[in-house]
């Protein structure tokens, strides 16, 4: 991705987290389709909290989310956070949940794979963007 595009990214995705939190999540609430939530890890160095926008895939047991990182090399932050800390927590459609972050395979995979290509088919681009395997994760409930 060129540097450009990274920085415009940024940019964006600063926005849309002023504008989702202004507005309760009702600016900015669904992406290409899917709901947003807001997810706060512990980060793996730091130990402080740290608050990212993802799309999800609603699931019975929690949320399904994909760590492309828009298709760069290295995965995403949070996703490094959550391997350290797989305990987070979840903030979408009002409610606040607590989760534990476990890496999707096989059929559970596919489905939320599948369900998010379906929305937003930049996803696809992303896979073919790199050489590295994106994790598919759910935040499950917890309690």
């Amino acid at each position: 991705m060129s540097e450009a595009r990274r920085v415009w990214m940024r940019w964006m995705w600063k926005a849309h987290r002023f504008w989702w939190r202004v507005s309760g999540g009702r600016i900015g609430g669904r992406i290409r389709g899917l709901p947003v939530l807001e997810l706060t890890t512990t980060g793996h160095r730091s130990g402080a909290p740290r608050s990212v926008l993802l799309s999800y895939v609603p699931r019975p047991a929690g949320f399904g989310v994909i760590a492309s990182n828009a298709g760069a090399d290295r995965d995403p932050a949070w996703w490094l956070n959550l391997r350290v800390h797989p305990e987070a927590r979840v903030r979408a459609r009002g409610e606040r949940v607590a989760v534990i972050a476990e890496v999707l395979e096989g059929d559970e995979r596919d489905q939320v794979w599948t369900a998010a290509v379906r929305a937003n088919p930049d996803y696809e681009g992303y896979a073919r963007a790199t050489d590295r395997p994106i994790p598919v994760v759910l935040l499950r409930r917890r309690g």
